[in-house]
């Protein structure tokens, strides 16, 4: 069945636009509440609950209001920690037993975005099947439980605390990050009280940016998704490495000493190659369709197998799943290592890959000294509602041919947006004046199709 709120991850979008507003979120908390209740294993008529948790947008104090008021008003109790990273909501929802987390973020999005999405009591994203049924009951009449039935409401006030020890704890006894000099970037966001404190407590000098939120900063030019911010002062501060994350602290883009900036791609390089050595690793890893051809590549020539799942980190979770594999990525720095956390941390992923570097005395540079990315050349070409690009035999026959042209060192892949009225036509090649070449080829017969 199509979802009509949820998409890849939760429910998202402008505020003050439906469905992000006070009173969708009202009935999303009571929807959710309901499901939550009837599926809770709770015993001697305990309520179920839940955890909600948010990063540092203004408009979270509103949607963490409506929730609690909704979920209250089915029966169920609320534990609220305030701003947390999203994986952070993941681990205290498993450590606390809860019926679910909720966390109210829009990740990498300017302050004017906000969203709502959901973990299970095993700190994962949550099953189809409980997000459709949570879709079906906000459809349905909503009516307050009695008052005796209500739920009640509870601010957990060492969560902070009790999140910075359990990032620490995936990072080896027997080491630690003295002689290290860090600069980490929390983007305005939800890890400004967090990150800095756990690389400081494993014994690192830290420079901290993106520390000041205002509820209107968050990732403005700052972050993973404005890693020359983080690039910049790297070189200025003679930094070993920089660590920048995203609003919500699920995503990780570092930068070397010398300031080159390394993205999602090649740090799961590392981690893969790393793992391998030490034979942690298992059969292989997952990336994407966006994942470079150059990884790739660069993984099968060490005998690492590779898969890859559709964009978005619950795909790439569902293929780790599949295959029985622990490691997995995207190239916009969401890495998933699932012998240290159930959802993709930022400041774990961090934390794995300082470890990789200090056991192998390596810088970055080092670790990607074999890995030879190609070029990704993306062009998106607008088309009418309803046209499917894979339903079009010229546009089938572009691709083949060029597909055939480039061999083993090229590959296309079509993607219409879930967004907007456009295809994305991205062809990627060890030669950027190939890529270029064919991505203008087949964008050109797109559009000549999606005009007929």
């Amino acid at each position: 069945m199509a979802r009509k709120f949820f998409g890849t991850d939760g429910v998202r979008g402008l505020v003050g636009e439906y469905p992000i507003t006070p009173d969708f979120a009202m009935k999303l908390g009571f929807a959710a509440g309901k499901v939550f209740a009837a599926n809770s294993t709770r015993k001697n008529g305990e309520h179920a609950a839940v955890l909600i948790g948010k990063d540092t947008r203004v408009s979270g104090y509103m949607l963490e209001a409506a929730l609690q008021a909704g979920f209250n008003a089915a029966g169920v109790d609320v534990y609220l920690t305030g701003p947390l990273p999203t994986p952070g909501i993941a681990y205290l929802t498993r450590a606390l037993r809860l019926s679910a987390g909720v966390v109210i973020s829009a990740s990498h999005n300017p302050y004017h975005d906000n969203g709502i999405k959901f973990f299970s009591a095993s700190g994962e994203k949550l099953p189809d099947d409980v997000e459709l049924a949570i879709e079906a009951a906000i459809e349905e009449i909503q009516h307050c439980v009695q008052s005796k039935q209500i739920g009640k409401s509870k601010r957990i006030d060492d969560a902070a605390g009790r999140y910075i020890e359990f990032c620490k704890s995936t990072f080896p006894n027997e080491l630690d990050l003295r002689g290290l000099k860090l600069v980490v970037d929390c983007a305005h966001g939800a890890t400004y009280h967090i990150a800095p404190h756990v690389f400081h407590e494993l014994g690192a000098e830290v420079i901290s940016i993106g520390v000041k939120p205002d509820g209107f900063n968050i990732n403005d030019e700052v972050g993973a998704t404005h890693p020359e911010t983080l690039r910049l002062k790297v070189l200025s501060e003679g930094a070993h490495f920089g660590i920048a994350l995203d609003g919500d602290g699920d995503r990780l883009i570092m930068v070397d000493r010398d300031g080159t900036i390394v993205d999602g791609d090649q740090l799961l390089y590392v981690l893969a190659s790393h793992r391998q050595q030490k034979g942690t690793l298992g059969a292989g890893v997952v990336g994407t369709l966006m994942t470079n051809l150059g990884v790739e590549n660069a993984l099968k020539a060490k005998g690492i197998g590779f898969v890859r799942a559709k964009v978005g980190d619950r795909y790439v979770m569902e293929q780790l799943k599949l295959n029985n594999w622990l490691v997995g990525g995207e190239g916009s720095g969401h890495l998933l290592c699932l012998d240290k956390h159930s959802t993709g941390d930022g400041i774990v992923s961090a934390l794995q890959i300082l470890q990789a570097l200090q056991e192998s005395d390596q810088t970055l540079a080092g670790f990607c000294k074999d890995l030879s990315l190609s070029k990704q050349v993306l062009k998106n070409v607008r088309i009418a509602k309803g046209f499917d690009c894979h339903a079009s035999e010229s546009i089938a026959e572009a691709v083949a041919v060029a597909e055939a042209a480039m061999g083993n060192d090229g590959r296309v892949l079509l993607r219409p947006s879930g967004t907007e009225p456009v295809v994305r036509v991205m062809v990627e090649h060890v030669d950027p004046v190939i890529a270029r070449e064919w991505a203008d080829k087949i964008a050109a017969v797109v559009q000549a199709e999606a005009q007929e």
